[in-house]
């Protein structure tokens, strides 16, 4: 990891308060550049939930693509995503 991604990681990682991270969010970010992290997070949270990944995509009017790399994350036993995913939805994983 370089030095420059690192620091903002840890920017990130010590900014605790949703009320900050918001507005960190709005100010280092494209309204557009928010969106598409918002679309990512939900997608995933479909696909956590179970969500056939043709629904999924027909619901946002995305790719197949994007999505399958979405699945393709929450398969991975290490997955950080699937991590949160579980600690936030349930105790396990519906794909």
């Amino acid at each position: 990891m370089d030095t420059e991604y690192k620091d903002l990681i840890e920017v990130f990682s010590t900014t605790n308060n949703p009320e900050d991270m918001a507005k960190l969010f709005e100010e280092m970010l494209t309204p557009s550049e928010r969106k598409a992290i918002l679309l990512r997070w939900n997608l995933m949270k479909d696909l956590y939930q179970g969500l056939p990944q043709r629904e999924i995509a027909a619901s946002y009017g995305i790719s197949l693509c994007k999505i399958t790399r979405g699945s393709k994350i929450l398969k991975q036993k290490d997955s950080y995503c699937r991590k949160i995913l579980s600690d936030r939805y349930d105790d396990h994983l519906h794909i």
